[in-house]
């Protein structure tokens, strides 16, 4: 099948590289001609384990292609994909510009039955207004085209996207037209050899649908961390309040890890949308709100602990922090809690340094640049460096090899054998007895 992918950030690139692995021919249009001619070099704008490979042969064996406008011949096809950002408002609202401004383009082009799949978060009604810009522009060129606007939100994990999108464990796909019902049946069977996981329902509730999985598991994450920190004042290990609850299947173990908050470019939106949602339909998400305001608080956590420890003397100590990315797996610095703690432990006149496996590129485009200029956060390139001289150890990212380091050298090196730990990936008793003081989340 001919497939059009307009946006090549992370869900579109994603989208395109693995519809492009099951033999379809697949193009994705982005308007930043440097990003597209990146990705003709294999040059990616984002890290996601497997992409790298799945983008450079398929784009060598011709089954992907790039191009900066959907005037380009390449571009035309049957199916055109919408995979642009929709960033947030300043009243939490999802931004849709850019989605309206791929749909008036569509109108622009289409000539024969297209359908129109919404593959970026939007809220519920936006392919109502996805429609109607495509109409506009049929009537201005005075013609009749056939057409159908439907819902496919993306479930993609960050550091897990490729494998999620090869294997799903459902996909949505929201229509009222039996033909386009057809076309994304045939697009995803073969994904679906071992049992089908397609799920059809109407558009609204596919829109629904991604916001109220991703609130859901932001609530898990937000209900544990406070539950965490209950426990702490209670002198209660949370980690086997953790295990205990989590054995019960009707809970479950996943997205139940207290932390320092959860961040990336879908929970904290995706909440903060679905409230204004909420809003708008003068409904009051009393959970919602506290979800958020619990995560916001979350995040000042482990500098609140480091504050405990140290009081009025943060200014002129060296911190080394593990981890940078939102999560492991991904370079993506987006609503990250490291951030938060960054700017605190900074204001509070410390010093950083900080390693990340991967994101480190991301962290010097995204951070204040005085920062680095003023030295008061220093990115060294392997991760023991972060902690040569440091006055305490911070983890913030739960990556492989930090999972289980080297605690004699970590002591060694430390001027002082403290560990904050955001992650809980660490025995609090093992390290005790090793003579750490040790800090974590409900520990």
């Amino acid at each position: 099948m001919k497939l059009t992918i307009i946006g090549t950030g992370y869900v579109g690139l994603v989208t395109g590289a693995c519809f492009a692995e099951m033999g379809n021919t697949v193009t994705c249009v982005d308007i930043d001609a440097r990003k597209v001619e990146g990705l003709k070099k294999g040059i990616l704008p984002m890290y996601e384990p497997g992409l790298e490979t799945l983008v450079a042969n398929n784009y060598k064996n011709g089954r992907l292609q790039f191009c900066v406008s959907l005037n380009d011949p390449v571009a035309k096809s049957g199916v055109y994909f919408i995979a642009v950002g929709t960033p947030p408002e300043e009243d939490g609202s999802a931004d849709l510009k850019y989605v309206l401004a791929v749909a008036r383009d569509i109108g622009q082009h289409i000539s024969e039955y297209t359908i129109v799949v919404n593959k970026s978060t939007v809220p519920v009604g936006t392919a109502d207004k996805v429609n109607i810009a495509i109409r506009h522009e049929l009537i201005n060129r005075n013609i009749t085209v056939e057409y159908a606007v439907i819902s496919n939100p993306e479930f993609l994990k960050e550091g897990a996207a490729v494998e999620d999108f090869m294997r799903p464990d459902r996909v949505i796909v929201g229509t009222d037209s039996n033909r386009a019902r057809n076309v994304m049946r045939d697009l995803y069977i073969p994904f679906m050899r071992n049992h089908e996981r397609l799920l059809f329902m109407g558009v609204r509730d596919a829109e629904m649908s991604k916001y109220a999985g991703n609130a859901m598991l932001a609530t898990k994450i937000s209900f544990m961390n406070e539950i965490a920190n209950l426990c702490e004042r209670m002198g209660v290990d949370v980690e086997n309040v953790r295990q205990g609850i989590g054995s019960d299947t009707r809970i479950g173990y996943s997205f139940i890890y207290p932390g320092a908050g959860y961040g990336g470019s879908c929970f904290p939106k995706d909440v903060k949308a679905l409230i204004h949602m909420a809003k708008v339909n003068q409904f009051d998400p009393k959970v919602l709100n506290a979800v958020e305001e619990r995560n916001e608080q979350q995040k000042r956590v482990l500098f609140d602990k480091i504050q405990q420890r140290f009081g009025n003397k943060i200014s002129g100590l060296t911190l080394g922090v593990w981890g940078l990315a939102f999560k492991p797996g991904t370079d993506d610095m987006r609503e990250a809690s490291s951030v938060v703690l960054l700017r605190e432990l900074i204001s509070a006149g410390a010093k950083i340094k900080a390693y990340d496996p991967v994101a480190m590129p991301s962290a010097r485009r995204e951070l204040p640049g005085e920062w680095f200029k003023n030295d008061q956060l220093k990115m060294v390139d392997e991760q023991y460096s972060a902690l040569e001289g440091s006055d305490a150890m911070v983890l913030m990212t739960e990556w492989k090899p930090f999972r289980h380091p080297d605690f004699d050298r970590i002591k060694r090196i430390l001027k002082h054998p403290i560990i904050f730990d955001g992650r809980n990936l660490y025995d609090p008793t093992l390290l005790r007895a090793a003579g750490f003081e040790y800090s974590g989340i409900g520990r």
